[in-house]
């Protein structure tokens, strides 16, 4: 990682920052009252150029701190971690302009630690900043109990502790922010991916479903164009229907808008098995299937009549319909190849059914063909 991928993640992470955010450092700078003292003390100076140095010094660390100040704000605290170095240096330049107040302000020039203090942390990773902070801490104890004239008192001692306290947890809280943030990203990327792989499904199972039967319809109509020219063209005429029928549930599909319903594609599973020259044996009454469930039971009834149709050299196919369940079965080849290679039409069925509680179970029918069976027992 550079030193800017921080940075830069952290500023994308908090866009559109208001109008106010550009007069930050005016916050940092209502907390400089804490040098006062030593300003006051280097103006009544008699030597005019310990008043200077002082002044000047002060005045020079005011600013160095706010822009510090202002640096790591503007960057959402994500901070010179990767660049220690550089780190290690703005706290040093603070540290120098705090010791050449020391001639003009003498003891009250110690005020500058608090400010070294939160700078560290600021800037320094945080094992440094804590570091930093618990030895100004220490220096001010040693100075005050050992140190003739600099009793520096509790009100010092108390601004150093609060300060890297408030910093650490300032820091603290734009760690968890940018981690709720990119744990947002990542689920906003999951849904879409989800979202993807639904209409990649749907897209399936619908095309799927809608070609197979064009394509029967396709060379029922070219074998039957001279033997019976007028059923042929009411096939193509049926092709056409098909193919436009397709196309709106495709867009349908995309657009999130999709609608199967059980008896609709009960409806579509007759005309498909006719066309196929395949016997079918279709539910009459639905009423006693929940509406809830009715979408769901025309999935499967659209995947297990294109399998039948497709690959099961079937003459005969007998779909069942319970409150509970759904089957479709046929008397072609049978299970065993479905089984070993279930396709990407199954495996989304099943994801389907898994996902309301219920079981997709295929085998061998009691025709002697393919049975897909799903249950619902006990599923919502």
């Amino acid at each position: 990682m550079t030193s800017t991928e921080p940075i830069a993640r952290s500023t994308a992470a908090f866009p559109g920052r208001p109008r106010m955010a550009r007069f930050g450092w005016l916050f940092g700078g209502i907390w400089l009252f804490y040098l006062i003292d030593p300003a006051q003390v280097a103006w009544e100076q008699d030597n005019v150029v310990l008043r200077v140095l002082g002044l000047a010094a002060l005045l020079a660390f005011a600013l160095w701190y706010l822009a510090i100040f202002t640096f790591v704000r503007s960057t959402r605290f994500r901070l010179w971690e990767d660049e220690v170095r550089r780190s290690w240096s703005a706290v040093c330049v603070l540290v120098v302009l705090a010791a050449l107040t020391v001639p003009a302000s003498g003891a009250d020039a110690l005020a500058t630690l608090v400010y070294i203090s939160a700078a560290a942390m600021m800037v320094l990773p945080l094992r440094y900043g804590v570091a930093v902070a618990v030895g100004l801490l220490v220096l001010t104890l040693v100075l005050d109990a050992f140190v003739p004239g600099y009793s520096t008192g509790a009100g010092l001692i108390f601004g150093i502790v609060v300060s890297a306290l408030a910093i650490w947890g300032v820091r603290q809280m734009i760690a968890r922010n940018i981690e709720l943030i990119s744990a947002q990203e990542t689920v906003a990327q999951l849904a879409v991916a989800e979202e993807r792989a639904r209409t990649a499904r749907d897209l399936h199972d619908i095309l799927g479903h809608s070609l197979t039967v064009i394509t029967v319809k396709a060379e029922l109509a070219g074998r039957l164009i001279r033997a019976d020219p007028e059923r042929a063209e009411r096939e193509v005429a049926d092709l056409e229907r098909l193919s436009r029928e397709a196309l709106a549930d495709v867009r349908r599909t995309v657009s999130g808008y999709r609608a199967v319903t059980l008896a609709g594609e009960i409806v579509s599973a007759r005309a498909a098995l006719d066309a196929a020259g395949i016997d079918a044996q279709l539910p009459i009454a639905l009423d006693e299937v929940p509406g809830e469930r009715r979408e769901l039971f025309g999935w499967v009834v659209r995947e297990g009549v294109t399998n039948v149709i497709r690959h099961a050299a079937a003459r005969r196919c007998v779909v069942t319909v319970a409150r509970d369940s759904v089957e479709v079965s046929d008397d072609g080849r049978g299970a065993a190849e479905a089984v070993a290679t279930e396709g990407n039409g199954l495996a989304g069925l099943r994801e389907r059914v898994e996902a309301v509680g219920g079981t997709l179970a295929v085998g061998r029918s009691a025709l002697g063909g393919f049975l897909l069976r799903v249950s619902l027992n006990g599923a919502k």
